[in-house]
């Protein structure tokens, strides 16, 4: 049983903006404290063996240069690695390519934050139609995923988990994701009308509803 709310307040999450060489880029951030240490958290999040018991199976060679591939996902290369606390990485998918920073810090001896930044060239025209709960919403899931993996949870499965985003319960998780990155929105400045256009079209499209008028 997934506690919702309790997850969906528990997550951190930021819209901002940063240039790049080619440009400006569109960031999210995303982040998350679980009862773990770091140690066990990086473990969790760069053992090979260990994430598709939480996200989905993955093949590659996970170090510095490496290059991994999720299944029926995002795939890249690794461009940074400092154990326990860092990695960065590209992250290909449908042809284009964006950024990743992971950052773990210790917040106490046995809790440990997960902080994951999103960096994308995205389309003047395709922002406004979906916003950040674009890709959001799907980072939201993961993290889910890691706190009831960590949590002890047998039922993280890739089949169960879109089992389970089609449920009332899944649906409701998602509106209230794209709902809360609506509100991260308009706090990076966007005009709330964009913001909640957006958001609507988003979870419209994540929970296959139309949106409302």
């Amino acid at each position: 049983m997934v506690d919702v709310d309790h997850q969906i307040s528990a997550v951190r999450r930021q819209v901002g903006t940063r240039v790049l060489e080619a440009g400006e880029a569109r960031t999210i951030t995303i982040s998350q404290a679980y009862d773990a240490t770091i140690d066990e958290l990086w473990d969790a999040c760069t053992n090979i063996e260990r994430i598709p018991r939480w996200l989905m199976p993955i093949t590659g060679d996970l170090r510095l240069g490496g290059h991994y591939q999720l299944h029926g996902n995002a795939g890249g290369t690794i461009t940074a690695c400092e154990p326990p606390s860092a990695f960065d990485a590209t992250w290909e998918f449908g042809g284009e390519v964006s950024w990743i920073e992971v950052r773990l810090t210790s917040e106490s001896a046995e809790r440990a934050r997960l902080q994951i930044v999103h960096i994308a060239h995205v389309d003047d025209e395709k922002w406004p139609e979906f916003g950040p709960g674009a890709v959001g919403i799907g980072w939201d899931s993961m993290l889910l995923g890691l706190a009831l993996y960590l949590a002890g949870s047998t039922e993280v499965t890739p089949d169960k988990g879109m089992e389970w985003t089609m449920s009332e319960e899944g649906r409701r998780f998602m509106t209230l994701s794209g709902e809360a990155w609506r509100d991260a929105d308009i706090a990076s400045g966007t005009d709330k009308a964009q913001a909640e256009k957006a958001a609507a079209n988003v979870i419209a499209a994540y929970t296959a509803q139309p949106p409302e008028s």
